[in-house]
């Protein structure tokens, strides 16, 4: 009869289910667990796609100035040694790039005939043909442009240019204009760093004057002209076009390269 009492009694114990307290104590722990991991959830897509973000930027950057920095070292390529093959294209109508030997207009440049802070133009004779841009051979004129105006921010690349090839004359090399797809904005005119800075054999830097017309690299007699320049050290500071959630600011990064045009002091 104990035995029965004792098992009855606890039957009725365990049936009797939860109190509200207890309830509530469970509502609240599961809702603070639910939170947490919603919190962690949310965390880590915002985090995974910031990555993705600088990822995204880092490659284009990388292999902008990496292409940047191998055609830009190409510059005054001349394997003939021809006297007469550098062509000033200020004074080159048309966009075919053919540059005859029989009228050079451009001695003392070389293969650097345009250097500023925002814009590069060098000349190379990649197939050895002693003329520049003939045989369809249009990569042996490129001229790089860091678009600002309106607004803009990118970089055009332009291949078989004359002066009046602008930066709209390019085609985006780096970002893109306002109302096309892009992953980037090249923001150096924010930060007021130049694309391109030039220096002489001995590391001093200097702007180039393209209206020299002499050309004086004798010790401490030198002068600001193009055939001057020994290094070119090329950095674009680019801001990722998709904002970071988790910092709710658009993603910077900085690349810098130097370029030694080993063939612009030995060409004539």
């Amino acid at each position: 009869m104990k035995w029965f009492s004792k098992v009855y009694f606890n039957s009725q114990v365990n049936q009797r289910g939860f109190t509200i307290v207890e309830l509530m104590i469970a509502v609240v722990t599961a809702a603070i667990v639910l939170s947490a991991i919603t919190l962690s959830l949310r965390s880590g897509l915002f985090s995974s796609v910031g990555i993705q973000s600088k990822i995204t930027t880092q490659q284009d950057v990388r292999a902008a100035i990496e292409t940047m920095a191998l055609e830009i070292g190409m510059a005054s390529y001349n394997p003939r040694f021809e006297p007469q093959i550098w062509a000033d294209l200020l004074s080159t109508t048309g966009l075919n790039c053919s540059v005859s030997t029989a009228a050079p207009t451009n001695p003392l440049k070389k293969g650097i005939v345009e250097a500023t802070a925002n814009s590069l133009t060098i000349e190379a004779d990649l197939n050895a043909d002693g003329i520049i841009g003939a045989g369809g051979q249009q990569n042996e004129v490129i001229r790089y442009v860091y678009v600002t105006a309106g607004g803009e921010q990118y970089i055009s690349r332009c291949t078989c240019c004359t002066s009046g090839s602008t930066g709209g004359g390019g085609q985006p090399f780096l970002g893109a204009p306002t109302g096309q797809q892009r992953t980037v904005k090249v923001i150096n005119n924010q930060v007021g760093i130049p694309v391109f800075r030039y220096f002489y054999g001995n590391g001093v830097e200097f702007t180039p004057n393209a209206a020299l017309t002499n050309c004086i690299n004798q010790g401490n007699n030198l002068n600001a002209h193009i055939c001057n320049i020994r290094r070119i050290d090329i950095t674009l500071v680019v801001e990722s076009d998709t904002i970071d959630p988790m910092t709710r600011q658009y993603p910077r990064l900085i690349y810098s390269t130097s370029v030694i045009p080993k063939n612009h002091p030995i060409n004539p």
